[in-house]
């Protein structure tokens, strides 16, 4: 999987955590090909030091972090104990002192991991260490339902351009409803469903219970998640509250007969709802 589409997920968790806690600043990274983790997404920073930054298993509270896969922490960076000091540079140029780190990690794997700072040697109270835990959960089920719902549903012989036209078609659905144009929007809407077509997906069999028609807003939701989007990243791609957008997803699983978002995922795409 292509590292900018996972990243997208990162930096919506990077910007939510800062906006929603007394955290200064958050930053992260996720594991590249070569199993090395950079710092790619900041938030709050008032320096490039800790951009671009190489994080080792093992080095640094981050390193710890990957290295243990669990969550760790110090109340003041420069005088911890139980860390190597190799970033001490990085972290000082920023000014941080109080630092948490959380692993992103899915099937038992690290993947990433996702830190809060203070520029105060104050401890990190439970409330802000429980939001970013919550922040890494949701950058780990966007990339596990990513991971299987192109394991279990691709079409056997494709290229590795399909996921493209998957996410051509997500950006379409997402597009649609702010054309104001009914002409065009129908054309829009026309192409979605050739691309629905077009993935070669077999229909129920013969005798087989229908799949009940799933609404536009519906498929717009089903579209943000099979792209690995968490709840309010699909909000904000459609213009809608993370609260409906739970509501849209709850009906489409309840017609689907599906109980997690994979589920319904994967049978939306079996029934020819998405490509």
């Amino acid at each position: 999987m292509p590292e900018h589409v996972e990243s997208v997920e990162l930096r919506a968790a990077v910007l939510r955590l800062r906006r929603t806690t007394g955290l200064q600043v958050v930053f992260g990274g996720l594991l590249g090909e070569g199993r090395a983790m950079r710092i790619a997404e900041l938030d709050g920073a008032v320096t490039p030091a800790l951009h671009g930054l190489t994080i080792s298993a093992g080095s640094g509270l981050g390193g710890k972090c990957l290295a243990l896969s669990r969550p760790c922490a110090v109340t003041d960076y420069p005088s911890a104990r139980h860390i190597t000091h190799e970033y001490d540079g990085p972290v000082a140029a920023e000014g941080l002192r109080s630092v948490i780190a959380v692993p992103v990690v899915v099937r038992r794997k690290v993947r990433g991991v996702l830190y809060g700072a203070l520029r105060d040697a104050l401890p990190i109270g439970e409330r802000v260490f429980d939001a970013a835990v919550a922040a890494a959960r949701d950058v780990e089920q966007a990339l596990a339902v990513r991971d299987e719902a192109r394991r279990l549903v691709e079409p056997e012989g494709a290229g590795p351009s399909w996921e493209e036209v998957r996410q051509a078609y997500g950006e379409l659905r997402e597009l649609a409803p702010k054309v104001a144009d009914p002409l065009l929007r129908d054309r829009l809407l026309a192409v979605c469903g050739r691309l629905e077509k077009a993935s070669g997906t077999p229909g129920p069999a013969p005798g087989a219970p229908r799949t009940p028609l799933l609404t536009p807003r519906e498929t717009d939701v089903l579209a943000a998640v099979a792209s690995g989007a968490t709840n309010a990243a699909a909000g904000a791609r459609l213009g809608l509250r993370p609260e409906t957008v739970k509501g849209y997803l709850r009906s489409a699983m309840r017609k689907l007969g599906a109980h997690t978002r994979l589920e319904a995922v994967v049978a939306a795409r079996r029934a020819g709802a998405l490509p």
